[in-house]
């Protein structure tokens, strides 16, 4: 499978980068942090999952996390 590393700052610019990626044949998308994983990064991340789709694996930072899966969710969450 093939990995893009996505550099743009912006939503936008990821989603369009990623949309280029994977258009080309990438499936695995790792977004470069830019923000420490705050909210800039997790706003690109939601960008580029929504312009690859459910079936890519789109992760920051090198690390992945599988489609519809929330960044920052704890088992907590999962227990309400």
């Amino acid at each position: 499978m093939k990995t893009a590393h996505i550099t743009s700052r912006t939503p936008a610019d990821v989603a369009q980068e990623v949309e280029a990626k994977y258009a080309a044949g990438c499936r695995r998308f790792v977004l470069d942090e830019l923000d420490g994983g705050g909210m800039l990064d997790l706003e690109r991340l939601g960008a580029a999952r929504y312009a690859a789709g459910i079936q890519a694996d789109v992760g920051l930072g090198g690390q992945s996390s599988p489609a519809g899966m929330s960044v920052g969710t704890s088992a907590a969450a999962g227990t309400r």
